[in-house]
């Protein structure tokens, strides 16, 4: 292989092939005999699957409610409808998140107050949280963010001290610890996406989580019509209506899941080893790899490291290791509270026809230090194959542009597009 950088004329690092390491999901026979199961049954909407799914999230996160819906994002609207909150109410949110996890809150007449990220697991930053809470704080949501637990011992007791609800969106972390308790335990409702990138995904899909009955039971009225015959409360005068929203999971779907979610184990024990593998490495090389302390065993819904050099910047550097033949990125996620949704003030007249008309709008939020950390940050695909030599090469890739890395910047210039 050549020294010479490839961006500069050399022979690319990465010949390996991506797709027997990369792919996914990682779907076998027995995931189509769940899927065949049903069809031949042939009851599309109400198959009993998806009860039985149901129960093993609920022991899977060690809860005792579980109730599926058609997508992770619906399962967050019922989550926060669940806890009755007041039109004007405020929730703490992070900015650097998917936006399901913010916006349906909005349809409620419920305040997203935006808060900075932290920069050691990248989850929302208990301090900047405390700094925010008003007399109108109710809730907090927390995301553990591509795979990493979140600082939920900081979170936990500041949730007790100010009597506020926990929402957890746990999407990222099937089969992630913290202090041995499982991701979707952690919050008074939890929630996990099944979207077809996640961990154990079913095409599309969610599971809300919680203990308490009573969240469960606005849920189930929210959206899933044919439970509320069921339950043992006045609730059951809903039974003809909901409250107008269908948000039940497709059995298809469910049958998918259950599948997925019994492979996790096994699927996350290899993309973990690949992970480490690499994370370790690339730390000798300059980057931060988000390595978990002693307490926590994390999980990669994505592989996201910390570009630390500043004298290379980051989208030349991106460019040098896309010549190499790597695939990496900047993250996906832009920043929730500089979308137009809420820096055009379609938020704030939404909170206007809602009862709240003194909501201040987004366009003065400022979140820089979660901005600039974001500027630092560098996607790589995902590794959750068995390795067949693109590990190596990628790490040589790496290490060829770092230690080319003078002439790379002095060669610029002429290699600007």
């Amino acid at each position: 292989m050549s020294d010479r950088l490839a961006l500069l004329g050399g022979a690319p690092a990465v010949t390996a092939e991506h797709g027997p390491v990369c792919g996914w999901p990682r779907l076998d026979d027995a995931d189509e005999q769940a899927i065949l199961r049903v069809l031949r049954d042939g009851n599309l909407s109400t198959h009993p699957v998806t009860r039985e799914l149901e129960r093993d999230y609920a022991a899977f996160a060690g809860r005792n409610h579980a109730l599926a819906h058609n997508n992770g994002t619906a399962a967050l609207l019922a989550a926060f409808f669940a806890l009755d909150l007041a039109p004007g109410d405020e929730i703490l949110v992070p900015t650097a998140t998917f936006w399901a996890s913010v916006l349906p809150m909005c349809w409620l007449g419920l305040v997203p107050v935006f808060c900075n990220s932290e920069s050691d697991r990248l989850g929302i930053d208990p301090a900047d949280m405390e700094r925010k809470i008003s007399d109108r704080t109710r809730a907090v949501v927390v995301v553990h963010l591509w795979g990493m637990p979140a600082k939920m011992s900081e979170i936990l007791a500041l949730a007790k001290r100010h009597h506020l609800k926990i929402i957890e969106d746990a999407s990222h972390t099937h089969g992630a610890r913290w202090r041995d308790r499982p991701c979707g335990s952690l919050g008074d409702i939890s929630v996990f996406s099944l979207q077809g990138d996640k961990l154990a995904p079913a095409g599309e899909g969610g599971v809300l989580l919680c203990d308490d009955y009573a969240y469960y039971e606005r849920a189930v009225c929210l959206g899933d019509i044919t439970r509320i015959v069921e339950l043992q409360t006045a609730a059951r005068r809903f039974a003809a209506t909901s409250f107008g929203i269908k948000t039940r999971m497709a059995p298809l779907s469910a049958a998918l899941a259950r599948s997925q979610l019994a492979k996790l184990a096994a699927h996350n024990a290899q993309r973990n080893q690949n992970h480490r593998y690499l994370s370790q490495a690339l730390e000798g090389l300059g980057f931060a790899t988000f390595l978990p302390p002693a307490h926590i065993h994390r999980v990669y819904f994505e592989f996201i490291v910390r570009h630390q050099d500043a004298s290379i910047p980051l989208e030349l550097l991106v460019r040098a290791l896309q010549a190499e033949g790597c695939r990496v990125a900047l993250p996906r996620y832009p920043l929730v509270h500089e979308q137009p949704f809420f820096s055009e003030g379609h938020c704030a007249r939404l909170a206007r026809i809602c009862g709240i008309p003194d909501h201040p709008g987004y366009r003065a939020v400022d979140l820089e230090r979660t901005a600039a950390g974001a500027r630092s940050l560098l996607r790589l695909p995902n590794f959750p194959g068995r390795d067949n030599g693109l590990l190596s090469q990628y790490l040589t890739a790496f290490a060829k542009v770092m230690e080319h890395k003078e002439v790379l910047l002095s060669a610029a210039d002429d290699v600007a597009s």
